[in-house]
């Protein structure tokens, strides 16, 4: 199911998403975006629209603590707010101790980040990322463009998703994109 995209640029993070809804061979357009701020967050979700609306309506960001690196807060903090509201919803599947959920992406403070469905927070090489099924052809697609001036950074991540909308039968519009400010 789906195609999120985040893309930096000038300190700006954008991450544009699709609206499909996908059970097996079935997809439904959803009018719920996976698109969404939260804070000084910019998040896009993919797995499950439940996991989105727990992040987007439950989860309260936890104060950062003076004196800490980006990634102190992010790794502590942060993830750990993540885990707890989604074991406390019912969401995270643990097994064996190891806790599973889903995958999203988020900009925080000019940066993109990947969080994967072990929790565990990826920072791209690329100014781009992507998640979802169609993530393999959204960033063949960013990767043939990243040196095009031409285009904007919006015509970018549309053409992109459109290019996952192709290929992949998990991908729909209408697209969404947002962007975050550092």
């Amino acid at each position: 199911m789906t195609c999120v995209i985040g893309y930096i640029a000038d300190d700006t993070v954008y991450i544009g998403g699709d609206s499909a809804g996908v059970d097996g061979l079935n997809v439904i357009v959803r009018t719920d975006e996976k698109v969404f701020r939260n804070g000084d967050f910019l998040f896009g979700f993919t797995t499950s629209f439940r996991m989105g609306q727990i992040l987007r309506y439950n989860f309260q960001l936890p104060k950062r603590k003076e004196n800490i690196s980006d990634d102190e807060y992010l790794y502590g903090d942060f993830i750990d707010a993540i885990l707890k509201i989604l074991k406390n919803k019912h969401y995270a599947k643990i097994d064996n101790n190891q806790i599973e959920g889903g995958c999203f992406l988020f900009g925080y403070r000019g940066k993109l980040y990947n969080v994967s469905s072990d929790f565990q927070i990826a920072k791209p090489s690329e100014k781009f990322d992507a998640v979802g099924c169609g993530r393999n052809y959204a960033l063949g697609c960013l990767y043939c463009l990243k040196d095009n001036h031409e285009m904007s950074i919006l015509e970018k991540i549309e053409k992109a998703l459109k290019t996952a909308e192709y290929f992949s039968g998990g991908v729909r519009s209408p697209f969404y994109i947002l962007d975050l400010k550092n």
